[in-house]
């Protein structure tokens, strides 16, 4: 946000050679370089560097990809795409940056508006609800039939 003192202290960090099993919740900065299977919430910005490899849901205020990421991105500032990133899911930001040679296989929406914003949002997080709560409904049943 434009005018505030941003604090650029990593809070979390998941380095190279390290594989993570299970979501992170971060309360700032979140910067991942190792392997992670689990969605990635943080109240600030997260960084994927060139040789992570994420398969999970990202959420913070500005993320940069410049890894794997299979997954849908959700940045309330902005998503930096870099060259070496991939991304396999769906964007939802207010500004997009993406790099020369990256790739992206994934619907991209990028909401000027705050209304348009708060809509989009709202409509993600009762989808993914949904999703849930029909995979643990799924899960269920194999147990009982499978």
């Amino acid at each position: 946000m434009p005018g505030k003192h941003e604090d650029f202290s990593i809070n979390t960090i998941i380095g190279p050679n390290t594989m993570v099993n299970g979501d992170v919740e971060s309360g700032g900065f979140t910067r991942i370089d190792g392997s992670l299977r689990g969605n990635v919430n943080a109240r600030g910005r997260v960084v994927v560097g060139e040789r992570a490899r994420l398969k999970s849901s990202i959420s913070g205020t500005s993320v940069t990809i410049g890894g794997v990421v299979y997954g849908n991105v959700l940045a309330s500032e902005r998503v930096i795409i870099l060259s070496t990133g991939l991304v396999i899911g769906d964007i939802i930001t207010r500004r997009i940056q993406a790099d020369e040679g990256c790739l992206i296989h994934g619907r991209v929406t990028v909401c000027q508006s705050e209304d348009k914003w708060n809509s989009t949002i709202s409509e993600y997080r009762d989808a993914q609800w949904v999703r849930s709560a029909l995979s643990g409904f799924e899960a269920r049943i194999e147990r009982v039939y499978g």
